[in-house]
């Protein structure tokens, strides 16, 4: 989202709108994180764009953003998860 916002002068409540509807309209369990590296770099370091995601939502909880940051991208791409790929984790770019 960060790529359509201006590049230069984007704010994380600039996205909120379009954050809130995708939220609503699918939830959580049918969303999963994509940077749009290398192209988000344009608008936005790639911790950036974390905590663009992050804070939309308010402070999300924690199934939810187990939810968008690992689980669902786990189960459609059918990978294993560990601890180590949880974000924050030591194998994680945040």
């Amino acid at each position: 989202m960060v790529t359509e916002a201006d590049w230069t002068a984007w704010r994380t409540a600039d996205l909120r709108p379009n954050w809130d509807t995708v939220l609503d309209a699918f939830g959580p369990d049918r969303l999963m994180f994509g940077s749009g590296w290398p192209v988000c770099t344009l608008a936005a370091g790639y911790a950036q764009v974390v905590q663009a995601v992050d804070a939309p939502s308010g402070e999300p909880g924690r199934d939810e953003r187990h939810q968008l940051f690992e689980a669902t991208a786990t189960r459609v791409y059918g990978l294993r998860a560990g601890p180590a790929s949880r974000v924050g984790g030591r194998n994680s770019r945040t």
